[in-house]
């Protein structure tokens, strides 16, 4: 892709304003806020692997927050975490399917050579990167788990 994934959030922002849209906005604004400050703690300039680290990880928050909002019984703070969720994933690659995951748990279990659940930290380290924000992790981990016991 040649426009750059923080060019596109920062034109979404200005648009955004424009548009008068203040929900979508501050969703803007919390992920702009999120890349300049893992910019500032890094001393350098994010890339567009840099800035789905960082909203992999607003992606992983959000989750865990409606997770404990629902527990808790407050769907106003949910519904808004949901909203945040859907304008983060706007951003992120097409999620692979669970055929496509459990393809590539496959070929990165042979190619590290993986015999038991040992081998797990490998198997990981080799689809972090071919997965970065196009599967959730946890469930990535689950799989290579249970591939790697039976």
């Amino acid at each position: 892709m040649s426009e750059r994934l923080k060019d596109r959030i920062n034109e979404d922002t200005k648009a955004a304003m424009k548009a008068r849209d203040k929900a979508r906005l501050a969703v803007l604004r919390l992920i702009g806020a999120a890349i300049k400050q893992r910019e500032v703690d890094s001393r350098t300039e994010l890339d567009d692997a840099g800035v789905l680290a960082v909203l992999e990880k607003m992606v992983k928050q959000r989750r865990d927050s409606i997770a404990q909002y629902e527990k808790a019984g407050r769907d106003d703070l949910r519904q808004q975490e949901e909203y945040e969720l859907t304008v983060i994933q706007e951003y992120l690659p097409r999620p692979l399917s669970e055929a496509e995951i459990a393809e590539l748990v496959d070929a990165a279990v042979a190619e590290a050579g993986a015999a038991s659940v040992r081998d797990m930290g490998k198997v990981m380290g080799l689809l972090k990167p071919r997965l970065a924000g196009r599967a959730d992790m946890g469930q990535v981990s689950r799989l290579v788990r249970e591939r790697l016991s039976g």
